[in-house]
């Protein structure tokens, strides 16, 4: 698909002439605006007030050195970032990125995409996002404390409880948002609800670890319904194995699935009798140990070398789960040919947008990012609701409000396209859905001069 709307075509070049090196950010762009088309055709006001310009333009971008000293008493040097991207409906809300991988593309693409993601969620949250290049594996939990409270050092200047309220993301698990968290109280001398992923006992959010693996099923099986079957019976494939990946095992086996195969970066597992997620959760959340230990508990279970060759595995749905253009057009094909019916993204963009087309080619109902993943900010909000409350919701009470934002993420995508005469496509219908409220909100509030 090519942009055709003259107007969307020159803020799209200008974007890709200032921001040539960025390609994660231009590809998430670009998929957004070929969505949008039909909607700026029809809403001159749009063009009008130059939305388009002013909603790929972050409002404002935080980088900044993060100082450290490793065991060893050497000094580290580490990049971050906060992009507070828009705040047209709620303060900036959006994980912390820590790896490797981490730079200004990357964390551009995610706030950009959470913009949409959180107004889909009907919660008031802007979008925004953040990270570091630093990497918490084979670090020891006292070098990981103090990154963390370096980088909360700096951080703690841009955000706040009705400012931006960033949460967890790859690599960003408890223990870190708890150092952060006491990090920011020290500073700043306040008790609040700065950020969300926090433990149960200083103002954590039951159901909060398991929200985005439990809301892409959720949203997975009001895809199926619409196809006229469910989870039950039906072979599942999970790209990773963190978090989101061990999450989506338990609720896709609680749904009637039989989960067959999941992988961490170095290799994948099968087993036709089914992945328990407790012995991945012992083997991930306890022991923080690589993939290929699961055949030491399950004899049963085959590991494979290399991440990739998992989409070999035939199965009736997929739910990428690891990480950013992990699918490819030959893998998405490979999986047509296997017999998939239904994919649903819970990583963030895990789909190239030539497996994208791969699969509204062939007809599989495909659920992107920015809806089926939405469900861990969408219990990032609640727990911000929780927190401005003084209260604390049961389990039961935060999993039954999650499943309703996802059956109304699901009904506001399916609606948004087939108003605009795209019926099926869950991809337009979730960037219509989420970009229309930020879209009259903007204009509600004017153009600051």
């Amino acid at each position: 698909m090519s942009l055709k709307n003259a107007y969307l075509c020159k803020v799209y070049e200008g974007l890709a002439q200032r921001n040539a090196h960025e390609p994660e950010f231009l590809q998430a762009v670009r998929e957004v605006f070929e969505s949008l088309e039909p909607v700026v055709e029809a809403r001159p006001e749009i063009e009008k007030n130059g939305i388009m310009e002013r909603i790929a333009e972050p409002e404002r971008i935080v980088n900044f050195r993060v100082s450290w000293v490793d065991d060893n008493g050497k000094v580290q040097v580490n990049r971050g970032w906060r992009v507070q991207f828009n705040s047209a409906i709620g303060p900036y809300k959006g994980g912390l990125r820590l790896h490797p991988s981490v730079n200004q593309s990357i964390i551009k693409f995610l706030g950009f995409e959470q913009i949409f993601k959180n107004s889909l969620t009907g919660l008031p949250m802007g979008g925004g996002k953040g990270g570091s290049d630093f990497d918490p594996k084979g670090k020891s939990d006292n070098e990981i404390m103090k990154f963390c409270q370096s980088f909360m050092t700096e951080l703690s200047k841009h955000i706040g409880a009705d400012t931006d309220v960033p949460a967890g993301d790859i690599g960003t698990g408890a223990r870190e948002i708890g150092y952060m968290f006491g990090q920011y109280k020290r500073l700043r001398n306040e008790f609040t609800g700065v950020l969300t992923g926090k433990g149960l006992s200083y103002g954590g959010s039951l159901a909060r670890t398991e929200a985005t693996g439990y809301g892409v099923c959720y949203y997975m099986n009001e895809m199926l319904k619409d196809k006229g079957t469910s989870f039950a019976g039906k072979t599942v494939v999970i790209s990773g194995s963190g978090n989101v990946a061990i999450y989506a095992n338990q609720k896709a086996t609680q749904l009637g699935g039989k989960v067959i195969a999941m992988s961490d970066s170095n290799g994948y597992i099968v087993d036709e009798n089914g992945i328990d997620y407790k012995v991945m959760q012992e083997i991930k959340e306890v022991k923080r140990d690589r993939i290929k230990t699961y055949v030491n508990y399950v004899p049963t279970a085959k590991y494979v070398e290399g991440c990739r060759g998992i989409w070999g595995v035939k199965c009736d749905i997929a739910l990428p789960c690891a990480t950013q253009n992990e699918l490819n057009g030959e893998e998405a094909k490979q999986l047509v040919a296997n017999g998939c019916i239904a994919v649903a993204e819970g990583a963030n963009m895990p789909c190239t947008p030539e497996a994208v087309e791969a699969f509204q080619s062939a007809g599989i109902a495909f659920g992107p990012a920015k809806a089926a993943n939405a469900g861990g900010v969408a219990t990032s909000g609640l727990e911000m609701s929780q927190n401005s409350q003084r209260l604390s919701w049961t389990f039961e009470e935060v999993d039954a409000k999650l499943h309703q934002i996802m059956v109304n993420i699901y009904a506001a995508c399916k609606d948004a396209s087939e108003r605009y005469g795209m019926s099926g496509n869950l991809v337009a219908g979730a960037n219509i859905a989420g970009f229309e409220k930020v879209c009259d909100a903007m204009i509600w509030q004017g153009v600051a001069y």
